[in-house]
């Protein structure tokens, strides 16, 4: 014969339900209600579903590392830029943020900050470098895994691209990325980091009206941040001992 804690264990699973510790969650030391246990039970149940989609959350952002908005070493972004940004309202605005400057001075640390911010406070986020971005967008036709992950990207709320302007892009690459910009346009946040200005753009995107027609729909609601300094890491880097 099954002991009660092993039928509701089935019950639980049948129902589709988060496995509870039940000793811990009942010491028996307090003297519940019926009405009471089952508030104490559900509230279990809403925290671990909250607790699950939140590592969900994580694992489909894809982000390289998480990062705090401890940025006190980079001067070029101002305190206010800085609160502006870090209270998020602008992804409910489908505002878009793009980081411009040279390699190491921060601008993926400023972007993986944020998205941590975001998934802490329940948005869908992706995380993509540029080249990954691109192989998505043109095996998103042959490949499942690309199709799934487009998908994703498509309904995040806010969506990362990283080191735009590292490599060259041909004309059709060009397009697929005016095409997914187009889509994103007015409903989603995007997070550009770029090691070009955007006078630049032009140089490794191959076509002039390509680029002013993912400009004019990147930045008609966009937070510049021109970022200037040191590489970081040259700064801190480590030598073997």
């Amino acid at each position: 014969m099954m002991r009660p804690i092993d039928r509701v264990t089935g019950l639980l699973s049948d129902l589709r339900m988060n496995p509870v510790n039940f000793e811990a969650l009942f010491d028996g030391e307090n003297m519940l209600s019926p009405l009471e246990s089952v508030e104490l039970f559900l509230l279990e149940q809403q925290r671990l579903r909250v607790q699950k989609q939140n590592l969900l959350r994580r694992r489909r952002a894809n982000l390289p590392a998480e990062k705090t908005m401890d940025f006190g070493f980079q001067r070029s972004v101002s305190k206010e830029q800085m609160l502006r940004l870090s209270d998020m309202t602008w992804v409910e605005q489908a505002y878009n943020v793009c980081f411009l400057g040279p390699p190491g001075v921060g601008k993926t640390h400023l972007a993986l900050s944020l998205a941590v911010k975001g998934l802490n406070l329940g948005y869908a986020v992706a995380f993509e470098t540029l080249d990954t971005f691109m192989k998505i967008l043109k095996t998103a036709e042959i490949s499942g895994a690309s199709k799934q992950r487009l998908k994703y990207l498509s309904k995040a709320a806010l969506v990362i691209v990283d080191e735009v302007g590292f490599m060259p892009l041909s004309p059709a690459e060009a397009n697929l990325i005016f095409s997914f910009v187009s889509s994103m346009a007015e409903r989603t946040s995007m997070i550009i980091t770029s090691n070009k200005g955007f006078d630049e753009w032009v140089e490794f995107l191959g076509d002039a009206t390509i680029t002013t027609a993912i400009l004019d729909r990147l930045i008609h609601h966009c937070e510049i941040i021109n970022m200037t300094g040191d590489s970081y890491r040259l700064k801190h880097r480590k030598s073997i001992t």
